[in-house]
């Protein structure tokens, strides 16, 4: 599966799971290696970089900006093989 195919059905899935929740896409050249996916759903908000496989080659700065979002918000790598687990664990956040 394509990466953009994955990523348009994963942003359809968070708007049924997170209804009047804002799903924007992120401009990878503006800031290179920021996740592709931005959620804001009423207080909170979780930085998604989809990947088409789990050995995906992650680009430069990925990994820091992953982190970095994770330790403000929520953010993961998501892929077609994490996908539940990984909208189990934002689920919880967006709860709390």
């Amino acid at each position: 599966m394509l990466e953009r195919n994955f990523q348009s059905r994963l942003i359809r899935e968070l708007k049924e799971l997170f209804p009047g929740c804002i799903v924007l896409k992120t401009d990878t050249a503006y800031l290179q290696g920021f996740p592709d996916i931005l959620i804001l759903h009423k207080d909170r908000w979780a930085a998604l970089e989809c990947k088409r496989s789990p050995d995906e080659h992650r680009q430069p700065n990925q990994e820091y900006y992953v982190d970095k979002c994770d330790s403000m918000s929520f953010s993961r790598f998501i892929d077609p093989v994490n996908k539940e687990s990984v909208l189990y664990e934002l689920q919880r956040s967006f709860e709390s």
